[in-house]
């Protein structure tokens, strides 16, 4: 716990308008692609073809979209930003891991990788100064 204080005291004596709009960016990201997945579930059934035969690929199936459309909005605001990241984390390593046991689609696979690596800066940097979690602080 006392890691997660030092990084947010960093993080909001570092923090910038640029990182926040990307984390705000990210999030909309993330919510316009649950979106997506809501609307098109053939889609997502066509993407989860590969690991179809495994155990748990309908659970995976129900998890993605509410997962994107929820963490999209938590993290667009800042509030509980880290929790939400965590909870794209395995979506984005899961949609990398298909690139390479399905069909390789490039765009797919860089776009994936891209995310992932913004998710984990911000899973270290945190929601910084513009966002609930620091408004709701400061109220305390």
């Amino acid at each position: 716990m006392e890691t997660i204080k030092s990084l947010n005291k960093w993080a909001n004596a570092h923090t910038y308008l640029p990182l926040d709009l990307v984390r705000i960016a990210l999030g909309v990201f993330l919510f316009i692609k649950g979106i997506n997945f809501m609307a098109n579930t053939e889609m997502l059934m066509q993407l989860f073809e590969p690991i179809q035969n495994f155990a748990g690929g309908m659970i995976a199936v129900h998890y993605v979209a509410p997962a994107h459309f929820i963490g999209g909005i938590l993290i667009a605001f800042g509030l509980l930003t880290r929790w939400a990241i965590i909870a794209q984390l395995p979506i984005l390593i899961g949609a990398i891991l298909i690139n390479f046991t399905g069909e390789m689609n490039t765009n797919n696979l860089i776009l994936a990788i891209s995310t992932l690596l913004v998710c984990t800066f911000f899973l270290v940097y945190g929601s910084g100064k513009r966002s609930a979690d620091y408004y709701f602080k400061m109220q305390q």
